[in-house]
């Protein structure tokens, strides 16, 4: 039988109480560091036509379908683009996904331009899965639900329940700046400048952030990748850099950034990823989030584009840059652990 989710997760609220395990409060709408926008500003938003862009060219994206995963050594991180926010990261010798959402088309807007870059068949065993929040372009039931049920859910404090309710047995929820070690890989769930909401009427229910991993955390060949998920440009950056000045790679958001009177609260331009990549101090970004769903007023094209740009302008090598292809794999060899 199926309910409403206010009646799930009040169910698991109250699990968790009888076990003495640990609850989280109602609301995180404490930790947002910009109001999100209202009716009025949505209702300015469909009146101008800033979800109608020109898809000219859309034909442009660039797909290398992959009928399989290439091989990756196990003295490299292994990193294949997938789409939007979806990744799959091979690291520590642990298969990760990040936002897997593997579905043709989510709810609110139109099919997806391109199609997944691997078939859900050609993945091998996932070791462990990591949500950044609850947007249907980050949040997949579909897909989800195609995983094995004993697969690691590694989710943003609050958001548990949604995965109990499918009946996942292994599901950590985490706070910014907790940990988990899932085999020699440690997790960690870091701030980002976003928010929740699933349904009109659980805004802000769970939190949201992006996710340090780090391969071998414990020796000095350690290799750190940072998965930002979904964010503005803001404070966290720094603070995320300060805190972890060994990321080798940063896997960040670029699109869905026009209008910015609408979007500049919500995403990041690819200039200001770029900009949050040097508060990182990571030498390498990964370019994300753009070419598959159609959320915002810039052309297909335009995120990528712009983010060449704001590479070469901020006098980075680009060679650094690593614009894939949807389906295109790069490995990034780990440091040695007797350098």
């Amino acid at each position: 039988m199926r309910y409403p989710r206010s009646i799930y997760r009040a169910f698991d609220r109250i699990r968790s109480e009888r076990r003495g395990e640990r609850t989280w409060p109602a609301s995180f709408a404490d930790r947002l560091t910009h109001p999100v926008p209202g009716s009025r500003a949505v209702r300015r938003l469909m009146l101008s036509g800033g979800m109608r862009p020109d898809l000219a060219d859309a034909g442009r994206i660039p797909v290398r379908p992959q009928a399989a995963l290439p091989a990756v050594a196990d003295t490299e991180v292994g990193v294949t683009w997938v789409g939007h926010a979806s990744c799959v990261l091979r690291i520590g010798g642990l298969v990760v996904l990040t936002d897997p959402v593997w579905a043709t088309r989510i709810p609110g807007v139109r099919p997806r331009l391109t199609p997944p870059g691997v078939p859900w068949e050609a993945l091998p065993h996932v070791d462990a899965v990591v949500i950044s929040h609850n947007h249907f372009d980050h949040l997949d039931a579909p897909t989800v639900r195609r995983l094995p049920r004993d697969t690691h859910m590694l989710v943003p404090a609050g958001l548990g329940w949604w995965f109990r309710r499918l009946s996942f047995t292994r599901v950590s929820e985490l706070d910014w700046w907790e940990t988990v070690d899932i085999g020699p890989v440690r997790f960690e769930f870091t701030p980002s400048h976003h928010w929740s909401r699933r349904t009109l009427f659980d805004g802000c229910r769970s939190l949201w952030g992006g996710w340090v991993m780090t391969a071998y955390p414990a020796t000095p060949g350690a290799t750190t990748v940072y998965f930002a998920g979904d964010s503005a440009y803001g404070r966290y950056f720094a603070e995320i850099g300060a805190r972890r000045p060994d990321i080798d790679l940063a896997l960040m958001p670029v699109g869905a950034y026009l209008p910015r009177w609408f979007m500049k609260p919500l995403h990041m331009s690819p200039s200001e990823a770029v900009r949050a990549c040097a508060d990182l101090g990571t030498p390498r970004m990964m370019t994300m989030h753009w070419g598959a769903f159609v959320l915002s007023a810039e052309t297909p094209m335009a995120p990528i584009e712009q983010a060449r740009i704001a590479w070469r302008e901020a006098g980075r090598d680009q060679r650094d840059l690593w614009d894939l292809a949807v389906g295109e794999s790069r490995t990034l060899l780990r440091a040695s652990s007797t350098g």
